[in-house]
């Protein structure tokens, strides 16, 4: 196989991976605003289930070993950068619309071009500095609907959550050989105390520990093939790729929550949504 030939099925295995992760990803809302337990109880026992999925995998493969030796600054970056995100990932949901959080999380692209812009040089398009207002605008009309109300602080803990997971995006696309499912359960393991801590996840009604479990399984899917990707392709493209989780999540919020979107909301998300298609990139021949 060619040099070129290599890099190619190196990006289009990258593109299959954050599609699956992007997917995956868009269920999120639904099994957050599903179950009655608390935020800090749906972080204890999905961070449970998707460590102990993870390591089980990594176990499997036989690759826990070499992931343990691997793990270097960028790893740990990572952990820290996936454990801040999903501490504010799961009360965004809580306190916002699963509208809202996903829509939001649709600026990733333009946050993860500027950081990769910012830390590793790696200078964003004309069009993707275009769609980047476009979308900053998308968001404030968004969060503008939330001003006031107390859904504004999960509109922020969602624009929090975003720059953690571009963050998470720009390492792996600068250190490429960084580990992917270690930190993932890492990242998981690290928020236990301090969900034992400020929550009562041992309290939570037992009907609802199977559809956590399953959230962890879902996580873990999510987060290692979102890594895996990442470091097969830009930063901007990764998030790019990740935003096609947007107009899935509120249809599945809509569909099995009964969540019904403002037109303030549509009309945001519609103009990020735009953004995002508008700025990838085009075949010329």
């Amino acid at each position: 196989m060619s040099l070129s030939q290599h890099t190619a099925s190196a990006r289009n295995n990258g593109v299959s991976l954050v599609i699956i992760s992007a997917l995956v990803f868009s269920t999120a809302g639904v099994f957050t605003n599903g179950v009655e337990t608390d935020a800090w109880g749906v972080i204890f026992w999905r961070g449970v289930a998707a460590a102990g999925f993870t390591l089980l995998y990594m176990g499997a493969r036989g690759t826990l070993g070499r992931e343990i030796r691997a793990f270097g600054k960028p790893a740990l970056l990572v952990t820290c950068l996936m454990a801040a995100g999903t501490a504010a990932f799961i009360p965004a949901f809580k306190l916002s619309s699963v509208a809202n959080v996903a829509l939001i999380y649709a600026a990733a692209p333009f946050v993860a071009a500027g950081l990769s812009w910012m830390f590793i040089r790696e200078a964003p398009a004309r069009t993707v500095i275009i769609a980047s207002i476009a979308a900053f605008a998308g968001v404030l009309t968004i969060v503008s609907g939330s001003v006031g109300q107390p859904q504004l602080t999960g509109d922020a803990l969602a624009l929090f959550m975003t720059l953690m997971m571009a963050g998470t995006m720009v390492v792996y696309r600068a250190r490429p050989g960084t580990t992917a499912a270690l930190p993932a359960a890492l990242s998981s393991i690290a928020l236990l105390p301090l969900a034992a801590i400020f929550g009562q996840p041992f309290e939570i009604p037992a009907s609802e520990l199977p559809v956590l479990v399953l959230f962890g399984l879902v996580f873990a899917v999510a987060s290692v093939t979102l890594s895996e990707g990442a470091r097969r392709l830009p930063s901007a493209e990764t998030a790019l790729l990740s935003a096609l989780e947007v107009p899935l999540a509120p249809i599945l919020a809509w569909a099995v929550l009964s969540e019904i979107p403002s037109l303030r909301i549509l009309g945001g998300g519609a103009v990020i949504f735009l953004a995002v298609i508008w700025s990838q990139p085009r075949k010329t021949n």
